[in-house]
């Protein structure tokens, strides 16, 4: 089934993203996380494509198969622009139609730090580019990133929703926003970007915190801001991991309440591999639901 059709129904799209087991190690290393998720029952589990953009050796497209085949679960690959030719792209696509999995999740990727010395390719300039190629074949439903906040190579709000216009126009059927602490900047975006014309659904994208290392490292990379009480609440917590945890679920319990009482189109929560997370955060989710 396609993920575009479950928006059609009246409530909000729960979903959870996964990510392969290290190159080293086999898919049967992340099976009892996903036995575990299975049981919270999420209307899709959307996989990673790989550190860098980088198809060499992926275990994306086996572990979304397995999600499919073995836990019965809509599974959403990722493919990214980086590291990935016009030729090896379509073969990619072949590989996903073979394997009867019909969503796919088309993103640029990230590219090398400029004091890397990595080699990489970028045939398609943008994920829209992407998008566009995906959509010639029927059988895929395509979806993609949207932020709240502004890609951090953005220099303005305008830009950002026109950027997401221009995917939707290339053949997006939904996005999932990066992840963000700050409600008003998703209702912001998304007041913004239906001005601009995008129709298609909004996915709010939910990260809780696990420690201070987690929290700095994607404030950089993504350009999230920190609210005061989410700054105060890392403060008096950044040296007890346990505690932190569990103010930072709290945190994301808070912003997913608020966010399912605006009417959101879904709520996809970032695992980080942690069923614990998922089951907590699911139970509370599903109940939140049932009352509107």
């Amino acid at each position: 089934m396609k993920i575009s059709t479950l928006f059609k129904a009246n409530q909000p799209v729960l979903s959870l993203e996964v990510f392969p087991p290290k190159k080293e190690s086999g898919l049967e290393t992340i099976y009892d996380t996903l036995h575990q998720l299975q049981a919270v029952k999420p209307d899709f589990i959307s996989v990673t494509y790989g550190a860098g953009g980088s198809g060499v050796n992926n275990q994306t497209l086996a572990l979304a198969t397995a999600i499919k085949e073995r836990y019965g679960i809509k599974p959403l690959h990722h493919l990214t622009c980086v590291n990935n030719t016009k030729e090896e792209i379509q073969t990619i696509l072949a590989e996903l139609k073979e394997a009867n999995i019909e969503n796919v999740l088309a993103l640029r990727g990230d590219l090398p730090q400029e004091e890397s010395t990595q080699t990489f390719v970028q045939e398609y300039a943008y994920a829209k580019d992407l998008i566009a190629e995906i959509d010639k074949d029927p059988a895929f439903c395509v979806g993609s990133a949207c932020y709240p906040e502004g890609h951090i190579s953005q220099a303005s709000d305008e830009e950002n929703y026109h950027h997401l216009l221009e995917k939707e126009q290339a053949g997006a059927d939904f996005f999932i926003s990066q992840l963000f602490f700050d409600n008003d900047c998703f209702y912001k975006m998304v007041e913004g970007a239906r001005h601009a014309g995008v129709t298609k659904p909004l996915v709010a994208g939910i990260m809780p915190i696990l420690s201070q290392a987690q929290v700095q490292k994607m404030i950089f990379m993504c350009g999230s801001s920190l609210p005061s009480k989410l700054i105060k609440l890392i403060y008096r917590y950044g040296d007890d991991v346990t505690e932190l945890r569990k103010a930072s679920l709290d945190y994301a319990l808070e912003q997913m309440t608020d966010l399912l009482a605006h009417g959101v189109d879904g709520v996809h929560l970032y695992t980080m591999n942690r069923p614990e997370i998922a089951t907590k955060t699911f139970e509370y989710l599903r109940n939140e639901v049932s009352r509107t």
